[in-house]
């Protein structure tokens, strides 16, 4: 009886191992997504779960991207949400004030989420996450997509997103170089004192530079909606710059107006607030010298 308790004992455990494997090797992705910091309010959590139930009744005839950035107009404008000094790099939600870079990443967050048969805070956490995160992964300050192209890339590879090439005959090349982090620390509160970090940025810099990318010239942004063709609503409108060490200059989403051409849906720090920009892109591109054309990026829903 004895060898038999045991062998009986022995079995037990072993189920209990094997069980613990199982859970820990099935169970192990989640157990590290609720492992990852997050900050948020109650606030933005019942918006985002609002927002998705919504979502699910939207129209079919908008483009789920346009039907959330509606949403979300005439939320207030704040620069650089996500630059919070001496803390942990963590996965930050606020809906209530954004740039216009989260106002992009909320909107394809949660148009990913409701694409998908959504209406799950954790689902809508996953897919920001991917969006913000290269490769969808928090590893350190380096690891966020802090340039455009870098967003780009990181999306496509994922398959949340691809760039939508334009003809050669509308668009020139340019070869993208990035420094602007690592040459202005100052302008980044984290950069500024923290020199292990710096050589982190500028070695993510230089993986993320070389490539040469394809965009239309501002002159050429007031064109017709035949030329255009391919530039769809609510596709993310990316807007190049000759800023040295810089890709992107401002981001928001492609709206074809009634009158024929092209307008910006946009956090606008301009305006103070999320807006559909009344004057036209064109117009919009004329006022600002620095800007140089557009790159369009297709969300994947």
């Amino acid at each position: 009886m004895k060898i038999t308790g045991n062998i009986y004992k022995r079995e037990v455990a072993d189920g209990t191992h094997r069980l613990l494997l199982f859970i820990l090797i099935f169970f192990h992705p989640f157990i590290l997504l609720l492992a990852q910091p997050v900050s948020y309010t109650r606030q933005d959590s019942l918006c985002v779960v609002e927002l998705l139930t919504k979502g699910a009744k939207a129209s079919a005839n908008e483009p789920l991207t346009i039907f959330y950035a509606k949403q979300l107009m005439n939320r207030p404008y704040v620069a650089h949400t996500l630059e919070i000094k001496d803390r942990e790099e963590h996965l930050a939600i606020n809906l209530q004030s954004l740039d216009c870079t989260t106002f992009v990443e909320t909107v394809c967050a949660l148009a990913l989420t409701a694409s998908h048969g959504s209406k799950s805070w954790d689902d809508y956490l996953s897919w920001l996450r991917k969006l913000r995160y290269d490769n969808g992964k928090i590893d350190g300050y380096k690891s966020r997509n802090h340039y455009f192209s870098q967003w780009i890339q990181s999306g496509a590879k994922q398959g949340l997103v691809r760039e939508v090439v334009p003809a050669t005959n509308i668009s020139v090349p340019m070869k993208l170089s990035l420094t602007y982090m690592s040459e202005h620390p100052q302008s980044y509160p984290l950069l500024k004192q923290n020199m292990e970090e710096r050589r982190l940025i500028a070695e993510m810099e230089k993986r993320a530079s070389g490539a040469t990318v394809r965009y239309i010239p501002k002159e050429r942004v007031g064109e017709s909606k035949a030329v255009l063709s391919d530039i769809k609503d609510g596709d993310i409108i990316a807007i190049t710059t000759n800023k040295k060490g810089l890709d992107i200059a401002h981001v928001g989403f492609a709206v074809w107006g009634e009158d024929g051409k092209l307008h910006l849906l946009n956090a606008s720090s301009i305006r103070g607030k999320v807006v559909l920009e009344p004057m036209t892109l064109y117009q919009y591109l004329q006022k600002h010298p620095t800007h140089t054309g557009i790159r369009v990026i297709r969300p994947l829903l």
